[in-house]
């Protein structure tokens, strides 16, 4: 991670929605690493929801795909509560909804510094807007 300032993310809170353990233990140190307070991740389509119709974050990382059932219904409650996220996933753009068509999406593999980029530049259009 060398290049980037450890406190890109500082203050910032990430909710990790991502069933593929490597993955989201990759992605968890790296926000880590540059300051951001992660919770998750999860990887079952039911604790990602409860976590993200009740708890409180900045921003969220979304696998499509969680143990082949869709986690779109957590994309839909994060919109509902104007929550930022960002799909990281295998899929491509062209099977997303409509609805989602402007969100951020990483496809596998993706670059882990570039996808923190992203991350820090939702966490402060969130700041921006309180």
């Amino acid at each position: 991670m060398s290049g980037y300032h450890t406190s890109c993310l500082s203050g910032c809170r990430v909710l990790i929605v991502e069933d593929e353990y490597f993955l989201a233990s990759d992605l968890a140190v790296a926000l880590k690493e540059h300051g951001a307070e992660v919770i998750g991740p999860f990887g079952d389509l039911f604790e990602a929801m409860q976590r993200a119709a009740n708890f409180k974050f900045d921003v969220a990382i979304i696998d499509i795909n969680l143990r082949d059932k869709s986690a779109y219904p957590v994309a839909d409650e994060l919109m509902r509560r104007n929550i930022p996220f960002i799909f990281a996933t295998g899929y491509s753009a062209e099977v997303l909804p409509e609805r989602f068509k402007e969100v951020s999406r990483w496809e596998k593999p993706y670059d882990l510094q570039l996808l923190v980029n992203d991350v820090a530049r939702h966490c402060r259009s969130v700041a921006v807007a309180d």
